[in-house]
């Protein structure tokens, strides 16, 4: 626009809150994800276990399905801490594969096309910034593992009954914190390793090493120093220390859920290192 024309009118229009800001990122990422036809095929079959939980729950409810069926009552599952227990690692487990694929987009994209100076240049901090990119993340996860969870579980009291809900609403609790907390640190994860390579498909198999080959390195060092602590290397077999705690399961783990706790605390604080120092406004190139 030329200046001499003196038509520029600065923008008077409604303004995002402040304490809202950062969900424009989400917003913006969202559409572009749901373009991924194998991504949308894979979101949808994140649903088929805890539907599965959901029409077994009501089979084993239900006398006439388990006779038809010719399954005696007794040998049926029963729904107790254990039964949920395996379901956040299996959800869990879903939960990983799902973070390799929406994770390596997150923010390797904005620092291959040296987009951070764009964000950074407007009222956005480097916490709104990684706060809007997570936030999109947790989306998606969360409504693959805590939300269907609870709502297995309220099959489960609805047809139990008040007696049985009032006894095990501690189940709930536990796989609500223990959910959140391993979609938190997927999170973490993920954006850290976005953030250190700026190549999507070598952040996608970054965040695949860590979460699934770790299990082989943990195993290893176990083996060859004869310890039990190589088990701290692996986020997965930490975070099934912690579940075993908080769904109070008597079979001895690997790890204390204290060691867990440390270890995963330890992994979330390089994790902040790591986002520290690669987002920022500026780069040097030397």
């Amino acid at each position: 626009m030329a200046v001499y024309k003196q038509t520029y009118k600065p923008y008077e229009g409604a303004r995002t809150p402040g304490w809202s800001r950062f969900l424009i990122l989400g917003r913006s990422g969202y559409g572009r994800l749901m373009q991924s036809r194998f991504l949308v095929l894979y979101f949808m079959a994140c649903f088929f276990y805890p539907i599965l939980c959901a029409v077994f729950i009501y089979a084993s409810h239900n006398l006439s399905i388990l006779e038809n069926l010719n399954i005696p009552a007794g040998r049926i599952f029963q729904i107790n801490n254990q039964f949920f227990e395996f379901y956040c690692g299996f959800q869990g487990g879903m939960a990983c594969l799902l973070t390799s694929f929406i994770g390596p987009g997150l923010v390797a994209p904005d620092l291959a096309n040296r987009a951070l100076p764009l964000y950074f240049s407007r009222p956005f901090g480097r916490v709104e910034y990684v706060a809007g990119k997570m936030s999109l993340l947790l989306y998606f996860l969360s409504l693959i593992t805590w939300i269907p969870g609870l709502f297995v579980f309220g099959v489960q009291a609805e047809l139990a009954g008040w007696q049985w809900t009032r006894d095990n609403a501690w189940i709930a609790g536990s796989l609500l914190a223990g959910l959140i907390t391993w979609d938190l640190f997927l999170s973490l994860l993920a954006l850290a390793l976005s953030a250190s390579v700026k190549w999507s498909v070598a952040g996608g198999a970054l965040i695949l090493a860590v979460l699934f080959a770790g299990g082989g390195l943990a195993a290893a060092v176990n083996s060859i120093v004869r310890t039990s602590y190589g088990s701290l290397l692996d986020p997965r077999q930490a975070m099934s220390a912690i579940w075993s705690q908080m769904f109070r399961d008597e079979q001895a783990a690997n790890i204390s859920a204290t060691q867990a706790w440390i270890a995963l605390a330890a992994a979330s604080a390089l994790c902040l290192w790591l986002l520290a120092r690669r987002v920022k406004a500026f780069e040097v190139v030397k």
